[in-house]
């Protein structure tokens, strides 16, 4: 059987939570499905499935036929959505001021009277209570079968096919509404008598409102794909490209790996790529968010969207289309967007059963009213009836937890911070403890020979030029700190033979015939060479924060380096605040002891765990975390991917390598710890937002339906206006999307 698959599809026609639900239970239906998310604000839905028993095909025409149109979702989709959003957004202003304009009439001659006295009394005079009626009824008409007929085309058909929804909701109350107003009108004999009376205004203030608060959702709801579509503009569409000699513009879906690109000053990079001729300063800041334009030079990588400065450069392609980095960004942005939270997946299965919910509270609403209301009782129990259909509404319910995704992950993806992992947004806000690795991660990953402590009767050149050639083909930061050592003096490197790597504590190979030995004291002690009389230089070393490599060769130590890793220049800044919000701070490295403790102190940081080696890692956090309620874990080399994999939350430098990043729940752009403090707070900040949201929504439903129902009647002779629970209904969902957007005005740390 072939391995899971996942499905990313475009709904549309989806309105409401309810409406997120009927698609999530006809996906779940079809055989092979293994997980089901729907997200109402992003319009997306993301399915996991066993392609033996199921096809992409059968889940595209299962929502459809559900009544709400699907497509496979890709990278140019997000443009089609947001266009579609901007579309309904205008269709439904237009509908809506058509809808106030037709309305009016109907407001005047039903509500005038209670704004103007003697109003009602003077329409009573000129025209007639049944010529008004008349009036309202035309004008209603217009409303509800023109601007909104859409509630009743999809309402009904909903309600019909046993899935109800906020169309449904929308359509009974206004319909019962209108229908009993057409016969008050037309066919009074047929009501008992004193219950004759219209409710023209109410069924089409309704609508004019919930169009109007649509509008308004939809116009809000475009604004938190801000980030995605501020991504997409960094990609561009044609660029100089290198055709038989000469520099051509070539549309950016034509080239392909190998191909040689001109990059002019101010023009974006195409494609993921390395510098070949010449030299410039590129801004990255719309990637990494770090603001400082950087230097690239022959050998330097560009990345695609980032803006070059006024140098002329001529750079090769390395990675295209899907493959660059932009689009990976985008594509994990987009994920973040439409994650699944632990929360999510409460709030989903109250929302399914709501709307059937709500029914059935409106039908005991109306019951208990005409069993138990005062005379005359039908126009009582109406009321109340239409009031519990359109205050209960779960557009809200439905909006509260994804709309603060989307914004908050987009916030955090213009700080240069990735959720690669839906739930590591909320896990994060619960971090007490976080462990770092030291190189490259606290410290800039680029350390430099500072010491070199040879032997008697051996020349410095040929001791460095011995422990560079055995060096040269690691790319740990000390052996390019040897090998940049050497090249500095123009040493030339010797050919090696037999090399190996012993993780975490060094490596050997044979330099002209002769065993050579680089690496740490224990590597050294393991291999049977005495240490000895290096032991005190070592440790004066080792105490000034350096790290100590003893070199080796036919068993006699040759020369004991020290090599010096200068902090990163936030470090200090982001370890301070980690400890400020009350987080323990914890340093994992595989340096000696005495080392690792210099730069604790200098920190601040509350534990260290020297001499580890990569599968030490991994334990140390084990224990680590039956102490935490939430432990992340930092870094950046491959030596860290078991790490990051074993925190509760792997966080990686996009500047390190592509294991470390694809171990990682959440990926750093830049390597700015710093951005660990953004993660933290942008996850805390979401999370609060969300539990804002839904105190909001369930709040106001728990609140509002009793009141809707009547329950202030007996004690205080109030019963709601079906238009003031129209206008609550919708301000719920304004209110859920502003307060969600307030998260893109959350500031980077500094």
């Amino acid at each position: 059987m072939r391995a899971p698959d996942t499905l990313v599809m475009s709904v549309s026609n989806m309105s409401c939570a309810s409406c997120a639900g009927r698609v999530d239970k006809a996906l779940r239906q079809l055989p092979g499905v293994l997980a089901v998310d729907v997200n109402l604000a992003t319009e997306t839905v993301q399915v996991t499935y066993t392609p033996d028993l199921a096809s992409r095909a059968d889940f595209i025409a299962a929502s459809t036929a559900a009544g709400y149109a699907a497509q496979e979702h890709s990278e140019d989709s997000h443009g089609q959505v947001q266009a579609r959003k901007q579309q309904l957004a205008e269709a439904y202003g237009r509908r809506s001021r058509l809808a106030v304009f037709l309305a009016a009439p109907v407001i005047i001659l039903g509500m005038g009277g209670h704004i103007l006295p003697g109003f009602e009394r003077l329409i009573a005079d000129v025209i007639g209570q049944k010529a008004n009626w008349i009036i309202q009824c035309i004008f209603a008409t217009a409303v509800l079968f023109g601007p909104g007929l859409d509630f009743y085309r999809r309402g009904f058909p909903a309600l019909w096919r046993g899935a109800p929804d906020m169309n449904s909701l929308v359509a009974l109350g206004t319909g019962a509404a209108y229908a009993f107003s057409l016969i008050a009108t037309f066919l009074p004999q047929i009501l008992p008598e004193g219950v004759s009376g219209v409710y023209y205004e109410p069924a089409s203030l309704i609508v004019v409102l919930i169009l109007f608060g649509r509008d308004l959702e939809n116009r809000a709801k475009g604004r938190t794909g801000k980030a995605i579509q501020s991504l997409l503009g960094l990609r561009v569409k044609t660029a100089q490209v290198r055709r038989a000699g000469e520099f051509v513009d070539c549309p950016i879906e034509e080239i392909v790996v190998g191909d040689v690109l001109s990059l002019r000053p101010g023009e974006r990079v195409a494609v993921d790529g390395v510098v070949h001729e010449g030299s410039s300063y590129i801004d990255e800041s719309m990637i990494t968010g770090e603001p400082r334009p950087v230097e690239k030079s022959t050998g330097a990588a560009l990345t695609a969207g980032t803006v070059n400065g006024m140098g002329h450069v001529i750079y090769e392609a390395r990675r295209v289309g899907h493959d660059t980095t932009l689009s990976q960004i985008i594509q994990l942005v987009e994920q973040a967007q439409g994650a699944k939270l632990p929360i999510k997946a409460l709030v989903d299965r109250l929302t399914l059963w709501f709307v059937p919910m709500v029914l059935t509270l409106a039908f005991v609403t109306v019951t208990v009213w005409m069993i138990w209301g005062p005379a005359p009782a039908l126009p009582y129990a109406l009321v109340a009836g239409v009031c519990v259909l359109i205050i209960a509404c779960p557009c809200a319910m439905g909006l509260a937890t994804p709309t603060s995704i989307m914004v908050g992950t987009g916030r955090a993806a213009e700080m240069g911070v990735l959720f690669r992992k839906g739930d590591a947004l909320q896990l994060l806000a619960d971090v007490d403890v976080i462990a770092f690795d030291k190189t490259g991660t606290l410290t800039r990953g680029q350390p430099v020979l500072t010491d070199l402590d040879v032997a008697d009767g051996l020349g410095r050149r040929a001791a460095l030029q011995v422990m560079a050639s055995v060096e040269q083909g690691s790319d740990h930061p000390i052996a390019r700190a040897i090998v940049m050592a050497a090249a500095e003096e123009g040493l030339d490197l010797l050919p090696i033979q037999d090399g190996q790597t012993y993780a975490g504590l060094g490596l050997s190979a044979h330099v002209a015939g002769e065993e050579v030995i680089l690496g740490t004291e224990r590597f050294m002690r393991e291999r049977g060479i005495d240490v000895k009389g290096y032991h005190g230089s070592a440790e004066a070393l080792a105490s000034q924060g350096k790290s100590v490599i003893f070199a080796a060769r036919a068993g006699q130590v040759i020369a004991l380096a020290g090599v010096s890793d200068a902090l990163k220049p936030s470090t200090q800044g982001a370890i301070a605040q980690l400890k400020a919000a009350g987080i323990t701070v914890v340093m994992l490295t595989g340096d000696r002891r005495d080392a690792a403790l210099q730069i604790a102190a200098d920190l601040g940081i509350d534990q260290v765990h020297a001499e580890l080696l990569p599968a030490d890692k991994s334990r140390v956090l084990a224990e680590l975390k039956t102490k935490a309620r939430q432990l992340a874990f930092v870094g950046d080399g491959i030596n860290d991917a078991p790490a990051l994999a074993a925190a509760d939350i792997g966080i990686a430098l996009g500047t390190g390598t592509d294991v470390a990043v694809e171990s990682a729940d959440i990926v750093l752009m830049s390597g700015d710890l710093l951005g660990v403090v953004n993660a933290i707070e942008m996850s805390r900040l979401t999370l609060r937002n969300i539990k804002q949201n839904l105190f909001w929504a369930f709040g106001y439903n728990v609140a509002l339906i009793p009141v809707a129902a009547g329950a202030l009647y007996p004690a205080f002779g109030m019963l709601l206006s079906p238009i003031l629970a129209a206008a609550a209904m919708a301000l719920s969902s304004i209110f859920v999307l502003a307060n969600a957007l307030r998260l893109r005005y959350v500031r980077a740390a500094r």
